[in-house]
């Protein structure tokens, strides 16, 4: 048979002209994202080779790696994103955005619209990045859309259906592709965004919160290092806390706020972190967290001492008062010996009581021994005053603990026994009685009337600027106050001693008030005849101090 050699007709070439068999280059489905495991994605959407070859009529070699990879280039393919396992879906969008649109360069297949034949053209990825070709759809995609579409989609001309009027593109403000893209208020425009944040992985949510959350938790340890370091400070010198007025426009806001400024001034980490620059909700200067900070620190600090005691024998010294707001309390010193042999005593703990019977003492004390699992039978002595509730033989709290321990035995406090000595004894020697007994009817006398401490206050002031023009007296920061006469008890040894020196520093003062008492009308005040027994007192004192 003569090979036939006939040309084809002339209607024949224009439609193979027009109508090209596609010829797909799938060398760049090639590439796979790292971070994607192949077993993690949808591998329906790649398309066999038999299936292939019968919808092209194309036989060709396509790269083995074809047959396991997960992602499929051509958009027409694809599985949309949103049908992909929820925890996969950014893995798959960080896979393709690695891979990119999709730009194959081939023949595009042309279509009749109207009179004129139209088809895709390649510089149309030049003008606008986004788009992609379907070589099986013969349609167009947008690659960011596809990417970040709802499901159902909104925008399924670019993404599910695909782009096929071809017609409508460059033709001025009605062009499709312009009217896709939008402002920047529009879906394609907030899909773009969402494909840079995510190929921007330092711009990640995850990323930043985690990034603001270190150093949030930066500045609050900062600013409760300085509080605690401030708080450790002044426990330490036993200096008052808060102050009498910690407003912003207070010039002394208290030792506390006043040490935190102190320490941002040293520093500008931690100026940039403390009160004012602080968040409103942790500033970490209120009372409730300054109360807060100090227990747990008295906490580690019997911890601490229960930590040398070990299973030592141990001593308790108890003593109770009032405070200024009129409540009991209680406070513990332990006495013991050290892993290096020398004694020790620690102050312990303090504790409110309701009353100072020797049942209730004794019920506080064990619990506080208890907690710190002291046991009771360790215990090898007892020291308390001489009150009938601590030092009672039947019924005092020596005894109660007795029954416990034998061997707690009860000394009565040294200090108390020195301060009863002394009373005793100068109560007994007739110059010491009546030089005490005189002192306690001035310091009554001066300060029992604010009109009469008044005088004293004013009677100092010209003292002081008397001895100071004179040169008896030095200036200087915290010098020459004004004071008062302190009273002194029996329960307190050494206030006697500091009653002695209050009254020589303001001796002259004290005797002009006196003397103007003394010159008072006795009907205005009923204290004249003591304030002139008394003047004639000091005034033999005086002679005495000044011939010595």
């Amino acid at each position: 048979m003569m090979p036939n050699n006939r040309k084809p007709s002339k209607r024949g070439r224009l439609e193979a002209y027009y109508n090209p068999i596609p010829r797909v280059d799938r060398s760049e489905s090639v590439a796979l994202a790292p971070n994607i495991e192949l077993n993690e994605v949808v591998v329906d959407a790649v398309e066999p080779e038999e299936l292939h070859t019968q919808r092209t009529g194309i036989e060709e070699d396509r790269p083995e790696v074809m047959n396991v990879t997960p992602l499929e280039r051509d958009p027409g393919l694809r599985i949309p994103v949103m049908q992909h396992p929820v925890n996969k879906r950014d893995e798959v969008r960080r896979a393709y955005l690695l891979l990119g649109p999709y730009h194959p360069r081939l023949k595009y297949p042309r279509s009749k619209f109207g009179k004129q034949y139209r088809g895709f053209n390649f510089s149309w990825f030049a003008q606008h990045p986004w788009l992609e070709y379907s070589p099986s759809k013969d349609a167009a995609y947008c690659f960011q859309c596809f990417l970040f579409e709802s499901d159902p989609p909104k925008h399924s001309a670019f993404t599910s259906e695909g782009f096929k009027r071809w017609c409508s593109v460059n033709n001025g403000s009605a062009c499709a592709f312009l009217k896709h893209s939008g402002n920047v208020d529009s879906g394609h425009s907030t899909a773009q965004g969402n494909s840079e944040a995510l190929k921007n992985s330092a711009q990640r949510i995850s990323l930043l919160v985690e990034k603001q959350s270190i150093e949030a938790v930066t500045r609050h340890r900062l600013r409760l290092k300085t509080t605690i370091d401030c708080l450790r400070w002044l426990a330490r010198q036993q200096c008052a806390f808060r102050g009498h007025d910690e407003s912003k426009g207070s010039r002394n806001r208290g030792n506390f706020i006043e040490l935190i400024k102190y320490s941002a001034s040293l520093n500008k980490d931690v100026n940039a972190v403390i009160l004012e620059n602080a968040t409103g909700n942790a500033t970490y200067t209120s009372p409730k967290i300054q109360k807060e900070i100090l227990n747990i620190i008295s906490n580690r600090v019997r911890s601490k001492i229960r930590e040398e005691i070990g299973n030592a024998k141990y001593c308790i010294l108890v003593d109770e008062s009032r405070d200024a707001s009129k409540k009991e309390q209680m406070v513990i010193v332990l006495r013991y010996v050290d892993i290096d042999g020398y004694v020790q005593e620690r102050f312990f703990d303090i504790q409110h009581v309701e009353n100072t019977c020797a049942l209730t003492l004794k019920n506080g004390i064990t619990k506080i021994l208890n907690y710190y699992d002291l046991q009771v039978e360790n215990m090898r002595g007892q020291g308390y005053d001489g009150a009938s509730n601590m030092r009672g033989q039947w019924n005092g709290l020596q005894a109660l603990f007795r029954e416990e321990c034998k061997y707690a035995y009860y000394v009565h406090c040294f200090s108390h026994r020195l301060q009863l000595a002394l009373v005793k004894t100068a109560e007994t020697l007739g110059p010491v009685w009546k030089f005490y007994s005189m002192l306690s009817s001035i310091v009554n006398l001066v300060t029992s009337s604010s009109h009469r401490f008044g005088d004293f206050q004013s009677a100092q002031e010209d003292e002081i600027a008397k001895r100071l023009s004179s040169g008896e007296l030095e200036t200087g920061k915290g010098a020459n106050q004004i004071g008062t006469l302190p009273r002194a008890t029996d329960t307190r040894w050494s206030s006697h001693y500091g009653s002695v020196c209050s009254l020589i520093d303001k001796f002259e003062a004290t005797c002009t008030t006196i003397d103007h008492i003394g010159a008072s009308d006795p009907k205005v005040t009923p204290k004249v005849g003591e304030a002139q027994s008394i003047s004639e007192e000091m005034r033999s004192f005086r002679l005495i101090v000044h011939t010595q």
